[in-house]
């Protein structure tokens, strides 16, 4: 699943007349850039949900032929539901009880996701999330065993923790990218409107939530109008080493 409906409101002014999810980087809309990436691991069932700018997105996926994959829309229009209530609201795709991959929109990153989806089933967790050590204010915290223990928010001091926390607490900051097992849906808070760090922080407390660590070099937030060059730069470095 691609999450791409947020209103992209720190990429203002280019999300004032288009969404997120076709900015432009180097020449090509962020979804497309993502879509390829996922084919070329060999994904090739994918679902998007939509909201700002909706009609665009599906319209860009139409004179692409869907860029010869199968992608659904899960449409939003009427209500953005936050992460949590657009990823039950799209459940009707992952019927087939297998793990299901999730990525941000605005994430490029060259993170391995056959090795993450390993981590996934060597651990069988309910959910296995992306991390890296680098410089955030918010970050989960994780045992000394990768299992996630809570969450924190530094620039406001607000810490919510599932289990007792133990010695050798480990923080990362979430990439936006997580596989996740359908069992998930039967967790979810029934609201229409809700996030899915809410979720696993609720979770955490009696399911195994778990973190896989990868290198920050190869990761970049294209939600951020600083971060366009830098992952400019990144997709030149992945294109090289393919």
């Amino acid at each position: 699943m691609i999450f791409a409906a947020g209103l992209g409101t720190r990429l203002m002014p280019y999300t004032e007349t288009m969404p997120k999810a076709l900015v432009p980087v180097a020449g090509t809309p962020m979804i497309e850039i993502l879509i390829k990436h996922l084919i070329s691991n060999g994904i090739t069932d994918i679902i998007v949900n939509v909201h700002h700018f909706a009609n665009q997105v599906i319209a860009f996926l139409s004179r692409n032929n869907n860029f010869g994959v199968k992608i659904a829309i899960s449409n939003e229009t009427d209500l953005l539901l936050d992460t949590g209530g657009g990823l039950e609201k799209a459940a009707w795709f992952f019927n087939d009880h297998q793990p299901f991959l999730v990525q941000n929109v605005d994430v490029i990153c060259d993170v391995n996701y056959s090795d993450l989806l390993q981590e996934h089933n060597k651990y069988n967790a309910i959910a296995t999330l992306a991390v890296s050590q680098r410089e955030t204010t918010r970050r989960f915290i994780f045992d000394s065993s990768m299992q996630l223990c809570g969450w924190e928010n530094s620039k406001n001091q607000e810490v919510k923790m599932a289990r007792t926390q133990s010695e050798n607490m480990k923080k990362f900051a979430f990439s936006g990218i997580h596989i996740i097992d359908p069992e998930i849906f039967g967790f979810m808070s029934q609201q229409s409107k809700f996030s899915i760090i809410e979720t696993y922080i609720e979770m955490a407390a009696t399911q195994k939530i778990v973190g896989f660590v990868h290198n920050p070099d190869y990761w970049v937030d294209m939600g951020k109008p600083d971060e366009l060059l830098k992952a400019e730069n990144l997709l030149t470095r992945m294109k090289n080493k393919q």
